[in-house]
Parts: structure tokens; sequence; C-alpha cells
């Protein structure tokens, strides 16, 4: 039985080979987490991962980053939890939740500039993050999607959860 998150990445790599025929090989997607890695992540950032994070990770546990790799979506290279881990680390210590004035905040958001409640699974390599909120408003939804940008106050929810944003990127024009 194939899971949703099993078919996204097929669409993925079917979307991306369709433009570029060496797209799966450019991806460098990492084997599948284990049950044991996502639990280690879980307890090493003091938040329960989405349903929807574990079943994506589970299929491939991010991608290993190269000269010549490719990004599984959008400018967005998904991190192996390992480097979840240390993103997560280094933006908490950079970031004070207050340190800039946010200049535009969805209400499902909490105002911060940073929220250690947040998961950055994907990174433009330039310092922005898509993260996961763990943490939203009364009116945000658990697991929403977001970006972190690091120079810029815009909190605002990209999509309601990792599988809806996979969709919507699935459906943008390259």
């Amino acid at each position: 039985m194939t899971t949703i998150a099993q078919q996204l990445w097929q669409r993925i790599v079917e979307k991306g080979s369709a433009e570029h025929p060496d797209f799966r090989e450019k991806l460098n997607v990492q084997p599948g987490a284990t049950k044991e890695e996502l639990e280690e992540l879980e307890k090493h950032l003091g938040v329960e991962l989405p349903g929807e994070l574990k079943d994506f990770y589970t299929v491939h546990n991010g991608q290993e980053w190269d000269l010549g790799s490719t990004c599984f979506l959008r400018n967005l290279t998904l991190s192996p939890i390992q480097q979840v881990m240390e993103d997560w680390e280094f933006l908490n210590e950079e970031f004070e939740p207050d340190d800039m004035e946010v200049e535009k905040i969805a209400p499902q958001v909490k105002p911060l500039l940073w929220n250690p409640k947040w998961i950055p699974i994907a990174g433009n390599g330039g310092g922005d993050h898509l993260c996961i909120d763990t943490d939203p408003t009364e009116s945000g939804r658990f697991g929403q999607v977001l970006m972190f940008y690091h120079d810029w106050g815009y909190r605002v929810p990209e999509a309601s959860g990792l599988f809806e944003f996979v969709e919507l990127c699935l459906k943008e024009e390259d």
C-alpha cells in the first residue's frame, strides 16, 4: 500500500524529471528516517512532530547537498534530521524571539521573529528556512508551514500542513 508521503515524493520526482532527465539522481535523497531517528528529533527539539512530517521523512531523510545537487521544491533543499537539529540549534542561538520587529504576521502565527517550536526542515542556502510550526496561535493549525526569513519579519503560513505545501508547490509553474 502506497502512502500519501510516498505518492508525493513520486510526484516530486516525476515533475522534476519532466524538466530535467537527471533530476532523480541530482536530488541526492537519503534513505528514510527510522522511528528512533524521529524520536531523537522530537526529544532534541522538545516538540511533538506532526504525523505528516514523520511520514515524509520516513520515505526520505532529507537530501545530501553536494555541488550539482538540485532542490526538491522551489529553491529549497530538504534537510536530513541531523541538519534539522543543527539548524534549529543555530537559529536558537542567533535569534531572540523579539530581536527584530515583525513586519507582517498572520493571526495563525505567534508574533515572534523566531520560535524554538518551529522546525526548520528545509533551507535555501541563504539563511532562510521552511519551518513546521508546532506552536501556532489559537486560530492556527499545529503543523502549519511557514518561511523563516532571517532578515525579514514576514511570518505567514504558506500551507496548513506539509502535504498541502508540497501539493501547492507541485501545482506551481517553474
